[in-house]
C-alpha cells in the first residue's frame, strides 16, 4: 500500500494536534509538513512530493480554497473547516473529502482512506480511443489500457468526471476511460444510476446514507449534491432507493 506523504495547513494549532495525532494510528498515512498560513506552503510544495494536503479554508491573508486554486499541480485535498457551507465549492475543485470540524476518528479514517484509493488508479488510457462493441444486456464496455473491459451495472458504484476522462468506480479502486459524463449519462439505465452533481453519476443500490447534501456510498465515497439535483434526489429517496 502507498504511504501518502501529507501535509497540514491550517492556522489553529489545535488542528494540527488532531491530525497528528489521528495520522499515528494509519499506517499509510506520513505527516512530512506543517504550516500555518497559505503562503508557507508554496515552498514546501517546491521542495518535496506531496500526496495529501490537510487544508483548512478560514485563514489570514490567504483563504484555503483561494490557495487551492493557484495551484497548477494540485496534490490530493481534504478540506478541514468549521464551515460547511463551502462544501459544494470544494468538491468543485475535486477534493477527497470535506472534514467539518470536529471531526472523530473513524470519520478521518474514511477520508484518507478516500484519499489512498484515489491516488492509485486501476488503470490509464489514452484520450484517442475507437468505439467500443456492443456489450451484453445489463453491461457496458470500458476502454482501459488498450483494452475492452466489460463491466456490469451491478459493479459500478459511481462514476466521477475527471478532465477529459471519467473514473468508474467499482469498489476501493477505479478504472479511468476516456469518455465524458454525459455519454455515460445517456447510455446507463435511469432506475439504476442517477446524476446528483456535473462531475458525479451514482448507482442507487449502492447508497449507503444521505447526509446534509452529501451521499455516502459503499465504498466510503461522499459524493456531493448539486443545487440543481437537489428537487430530483428527494424524489427518489422519498420512496427508497
Amino acid at each position: 500500500m502507498k504511504t501518502l506523504k501529507a501535509l497540514i495547513i491550517d492556522d489553529e494549532p489545535l488542528a494540527h494536534k488532531v491530525i497528528l495525532k489521528y495520522a499515528e494510528d494509519v499506517p499509510f498515512l506520513s505527516i512530512v509538513g506543517q504550516v500555518y498560513q497559505a503562503m508557507d506552503a508554496y515552498a514546501l510544495l517546491q521542495q518535496q512530493h506531496i500526496d495529501l494536503l490537510f487544508l483548512d479554508i478560514q485563514m489570514p491573508k490567504l483563504k484555503g480554497l483561494d490557495f487551492l486554486r493557484t495551484l497548477e499541480h494540485k496534490p490530493l485535498v481534504i478540506i478541514t473547516s468549521a464551515y460547511e457551507e463551502y462544501a459544494l465549492e470544494g468538491y468543485e475543485l475535486q477534493v477527497c473529502d470535506y472534514l467539518l470540524k470536529p471531526f472523530r476518528f473513524e470519520r478521518f479514517l474514511k477520508a484518507v482512506h478516500q484519499a489512498q484509493r484515489r491516488s492509485q488508479p486501476a488503470a490509464m488510457t489514452s484520450p484517442s480511443e475507437p468505439t467500443p462493441p456492443d456489450a451484453a444486456p445489463g453491461q457496458l464496455f470500458l476502454k482501459v489500457d488498450k483494452r475492452f473491459l466489460q463491466i456490469k451495472f451491478s459493479a459500478i458504484i459511481c462514476l466521477e468526471s475527471y478532465g477529459n476522462y471519467v473514473k468508474v468506480w467499482t469498489g476501493d479502486n477505479f478504472l479511468l476511460t476516456p469518455r465524458t459524463l454525459t455519454s455515460f449519462e445517456e447510455e446507463l439505465p435511469l432506475e439504476q444510476f442517477a446524476r446528483v452533481h456535473k462531475s458525479f453519476i451514482l448507482q442507487k443500490t449502492h447508497i449507503d446514507y444521505l447526509e446534509g447534501n452529501q451521499v455516502f456510498m459503499s465504498n466510503g465515497m461522499a459524493i456531493p449534491i448539486g443545487k440543481s439535483y437537489r428537487t430530483a434526489v428527494k424524489a427518489w429517496t422519498s420512496g427508497g432507493h
